[in-house]
């Protein structure tokens, strides 16, 4: 059965899209531990980060690395924090999410963001790549 994020590679349901390869695409995660928090995956599905071959390993950081400097633009912030879990959704992704604080990498408290609001928010981070 294909993951959630399989069927936003399909088109199946909608996301608030920040960038966008040929093997990757990182949108907004809309349940963020912070404004800007998003997610980098690979369109391939693969459920563990070290199942993917080496390349795409490598392809998927240097994605999420590009990403991580536009958004870190965009968004004010100490920093921008990575993380890869894996436990929620069986298929690759990489958190990055803006932090001020340590609290704001564990996945406790979550910001509340309007649909207007991340639209406005994507396209932001868009501008910076």
């Amino acid at each position: 059965m294909s993951s959630i994020f399989t069927k936003i590679v399909a088109k199946e349901i909608p996301c608030y899209k920040v960038a966008e390869t040929a093997k990757f695409l990182a949108f907004l995660d809309v349940n963020p531990n912070a404004k800007g928090h998003t997610l980098c995956i690979p369109k391939k599905e693969v459920n563990k980060i070290f199942d993917l071959d080496k390349s795409a390993y490598l392809e998927l950081m240097d994605f999420s690395r590009t990403v991580a400097l536009a958004l870190e633009k965009a968004v004010d912030c100490k920093r921008i924090g990575m993380t890869v879990i894996g436990l929620e959704v069986p298929h690759v992704h990489v958190h990055l999410i803006p932090l001020n604080a340590m609290e704001d990498a564990q996945f406790i408290k979550k910001e509340t963001l309007l649909p207007q609001e991340l639209q406005a928010l994507a396209k932001k981070i868009s501008s910076f790549l």
